[in-house]
Parts: C-alpha cells; sequence; structure tokens
C-alpha cells in the first residue's frame, strides 16, 4: 500500500492543479482525498493569484468512484432519513464539496484521461470545464445495485445533459465513450491521448487570461439563466453587465479596442 499523500497539489502559471494519487486503488474517493480536495480547493477560492483549478489523476483510471471498503467500518443508515441525511452531510462531504466548486466564482477544469465512474463522475459533473482523451469512459454503475447517484449524478447530468442522455447513462446503465461523451454534452473537448495533458494545461492557461470579474459574472449568470425564462434571463445580463461596464478595466480595454481600429482605418 503507498503511503504518498492521495491528492497531490501544485501551482503553475495560476494554475493550481489538483492530481489524484491513488493509482492502486484506482483513485477510489477516500476521506483523505477528500478532506485534501477541499482544502486545496479552499486554497485555491481565497487565493487572488490562483485563476483556475485543474482536476486529474494518475494511474490508468481517473477514478473509480467513492471508496466503499474505506467506509464499510462505518454504521450502516438503517432508515431512510438516515440515509437522506448520509447523502447530505456524510460520504466524506461530497455534497458540500461539490456544491463549494460550483459557487466558486472562478473556473474548475476537469481533465480525464481514462475510465470516469460514479463519485468520480460527480466529481467531474461539478466542474465548470470537462476535458477528456480520446480513451476517456464514463458510467454510473449504481444502477447495478438498485440505487442511483445521489451525490448531483441525476440532478447535474440532467441539468447539462438533458432527461434524454441521463436516461442513457442512469436508466440504461450504459457506457459512454469520449466521442459519446461529446455528443452528450457531458465533455466539452476530445484530445488525443498523447499531448492531452499539455493540452489541458494550455486551455487552463487561456482561462487564466480572462478577467477575473467577467469569469466570475458569468459562472453566476449562466446557472442563473439556465433557472430563468428569457426574460429574466436577460435581466440577469443586463444586471450584470451594470457593474462590469463600470470596473476601469473594461474601459481601458474598450477604448483601447476603439482606438486600435480607428488606426487601422486611417
Amino acid at each position: 500500500m503507498s503511503d504518498e499523500p492521495h491528492l497531490l497539489t501544485e501551482e503553475r502559471d495560476g494554475i493550481l492543479i489538483a492530481t489524484l494519487n491513488r493509482p492502486d486503488k484506482l483513485n477510489a474517493l477516500s476521506g483523505e482525498t477528500m478532506e485534501l480536495f477541499e482544502q486545496a480547493l479552499i486554497r485555491f477560492r481565497d487565493d487572488p493569484a490562483l485563476r483556475v483549478l485543474l482536476v486529474r489523476a494518475t494511474g490508468r483510471f481517473f477514478c473509480s468512484g467513492a471508496d466503499l471498503k474505506g467506509s464499510s467500518d462505518r454504521p450502516r443508515p438503517q432508515t431512510a432519513t438516515e440515509i437522506r441525511e448520509n447523502h447530505r452531510i456524510g460520504l466524506h462531504g461530497m455534497h458540500r464539496i461539490y456544491d463549494e466548486m460550483e459557487h466558486i466564482e472562478k473556473p474548475i477544469v476537469c481533465a480525464i484521461h481514462s475510465t470516469c465512474v460514479g463519485g468520480g463522475l460527480e466529481l467531474a459533473l461539478s466542474c465548470d470545464f470537462r476535458l477528456a482523451s480520446e480513451n476517456a469512459e464514463f458510467s454510473f454503475p449504481e444502477g447495478l445495485f438498485g440505487v442511483l447517484p445521489a451525490s448531483n449524478g441525476v440532478s447535474r447530468l440532467t441539468r447539462l445533459c438533458g432527461p434524454h442522455w441521463a436516461r442513457w447513462l442512469i436508466m440504461g446503465n450504459k457506457k459512454a465513450d469520449a466521442q459519446k461523451a461529446l455528443i452528450m454534452g457531458l465533455v466539452h473537448d476530445v484530445t488525443p491521448d498523447d499531448g492531452f495533458e499539455e493540452a489541458s494545461l494550455d486551455f487552463c492557461r487561456h482561462l487564466t487570461k480572462s478577467d477575473p470579474e467577467q469569469m466570475g459574472a458569468a459562472k453566476i449568470a449562466i446557472e442563473l439563466a439556465a433557472d430563468l425564462g428569457r426574460e429574466q434571463g436577460r435581466h440577469v445580463e443586463r444586471m450584470a453587465n451594470s457593474a462590469l461596464m463600470l470596473n476601469p478595466a473594461y474601459r481601458k480595454r474598450i477604448d483601447d479596442y476603439i482606438a486600435k481600429l480607428g488606426n487601422k482605418k486611417s
């Protein structure tokens, strides 16, 4: 058994890289993994120098899901109420952590290089961007045991991909390879296995060039617009821009852009 930490972190070019590091356990999400991940998440949230969080993994699996063996020594919930509460506040804090990922006003990128299932897929669903290598594969095996993925597996997947594809993965118990996941809208891009790590970093570097105020406002506005009608969504757009367009950085950029256009015409 490896004595290495279950999660490794490093900073590079304004990017905090969090790497799942239990290759011998197929990167199953242990209590230690989630504790270290939450620490990294808070560090990312609170440090203005960190612009993007990249989540990736070592080994032949991205993540095999929650560490069921690691939690087998805990008392099993005996009532429906206990099960619901365990989902909400137990499971190594997954609900709390995944909610925080969605609320942080900075981009979080997940680079999935191989098999990503169960709780690992729920982790990926909580990120803003999902990049996949050609050999990536996704599934929710919970249906094999007669239950549902309940740490945003149903809710977030349906929100992102719609009920059509949620049925495919959850009711149908079907797997999705990288190309299928791209069609579903589960991932944003698929990259050849060779060079995937560098391509993921390049995308994160691209995100670091964005204005942080615009990035935070966009993250909130997109989430709100997904829940609102068209008219209310437009109100969100106007409200967000009423603050962004008073930003001195915006005024300088737009003035520079207009001046550049004028120089080209002359």
